[in-house]
């Protein structure tokens, strides 16, 4: 066999496999275009593009009996190279817009879903502000007034625990707002609260004065009137009903005329030591200007100013929270976690769902209490939940 033979067999040969790729790309853009007439559903598109499958597989049978009996192409094997290279890429290119047309329709899909969700969350949004405020009033508590004690179950106890909740956190935006304006460090604060905690975001730091809040206004909850008792305890029954009593008689009232009303009231001296305990004198001259309103309160009056009424209703949830515990048989008691316990969701919710992301199942990564943030508590067999901030 001559030079010139070898030459014409190799070009002959390299058109052939051009013309084999090219066939090869043209089954493949057809089953791209059969699977994209598949979903959405397109009969007419599936049976077009069937046939079209079922056409370029014949040509590839066709190409193979060509081989195997070494009929190649007597045409210009130069013209058979560019002709298939020519069709190869057509394939592509039809593969390509297939693709480009399933991703803009997986795309019309996606925004199709994100606007659903988002007027789904908008309806969410809407309903939890409903919720929130025929739960949360910041008026009369949502309890009837023909409440009676033996009516009393768990679910009047979460009741009045979320409006306590809302009302101390408006108390700590307040203390918060008033620090920022008296030019405190909130960084260097809120490590001296909780210290060695880091904080998954920046304001986050907020929860350590929710905590400072909450253990402050709560430290003796479980104790009668907020103290070990230094007399003998009235009956079990009849302390039940004077709680309950002081529940029903205050619940209905705002708390700067409960005040006026009975300045030397149980209530009003709870007022009076959580006040003089929680905000100290430094702290209230760097925020008022001067300590007039811790002067008015020791001697049992007390103040008009917006940070002490925001305050005293704190104090006045507290406290009707205090007198329902007590109103149980056996009383509510309150509970918090330890730092460093294992988080748990029988007895915890956390405040910061970030902390679940980064772990990864090891003990090493495993969730773990940075501090209480709102406590819990137990009504007879009822467990409500502490908040917790993770690490």
């Amino acid at each position: 066999m001559d030079k010139v033979e070898k030459l014409r067999i190799r070009a002959a040969t390299e058109a052939f496999l051009a013309k084999l790729f090219a066939s090869i790309s043209s089954v493949k853009a057809a089953y791209a275009q059969l699977q994209f007439a598949q979903s959405p559903y397109d009969a007419e598109g599936i049976q077009s593009a069937d046939q079209l499958v079922v056409s370029e597989l014949k040509k590839l049978s066709e190409l193979k009996h060509c081989y195997l009996k070494k009929q190649f192409d007597a045409a210009s094997p130069e013209t058979a190279l560019l002709s298939a290279e020519l069709q190869e890429h057509k394939s592509l290119l039809n593969t390509y817009e297939i693709m480009a047309k399933k991703l803009d329709s997986q795309l019309k899909l996606k925004d199709s879903e994100i606007t659903f969700l988002r007027e789904k969350l908008e309806e969410d949004k809407r309903e939890k502000k409903m919720l929130e405020k025929r739960l949360n009033s910041s008026g009369p508590l949502s309890i009837h007034d023909n409440l009676h004690l033996s009516g009393l179950s768990p679910s009047h106890f979460i009741t009045v625990l979320r409006q306590t909740i809302k009302s101390i956190r408006s108390f700590v935006r307040l203390m918060i707002s008033e620090m920022e304006s008296a030019g405190w460090d909130l960084d260097e604060a809120a490590d001296s609260i909780e210290s060695d905690v880091m904080y998954w975001k920046a304001n986050h730091k907020c929860f350590a004065f929710e905590s400072f809040v909450n253990r402050e206004m709560f430290d003796g909850f479980n104790y009668p009137n907020f103290s070990p008792p230094n007399e003998t305890l009235l009956e079990r029954k009849t302390q039940q009903r004077l709680f309950f009593d002081r529940f029903m008689e205050l619940k209905s009232m705002k708390p700067e005329e409960y005040l006026a009303w009975k300045p030397k009231s149980t209530f009003a001296k709870f007022c009076r030591s959580k006040y003089l305990r929680l905000v100290h004198p430094k702290m209230e001259s760097s925020l008022l200007g001067n300590t007039n309103q811790r002067k008015l309160v020791s001697s049992s009056e007390y103040p008009e100013t917006t940070f002490f009424v925001t305050f005293a209703e704190m104090a006045k949830r507290v406290w009707l929270l205090h007198c329902l515990a007590f109103s149980f048989e056996p009383e509510a008691s309150i509970f918090q976690m330890r730092k460093r316990s294992r988080f748990s969701e029988v007895y915890m919710e956390t405040v910061n769902e970030e902390a679940f992301l980064s772990s990864n199942g090891t003990p090493e990564s495993e969730t773990r209490v940075a501090f209480t943030v709102v406590p819990g508590f137990k009504v007879g067999k009822t467990v409500i939940q502490c908040q917790v901030y993770l690490c």
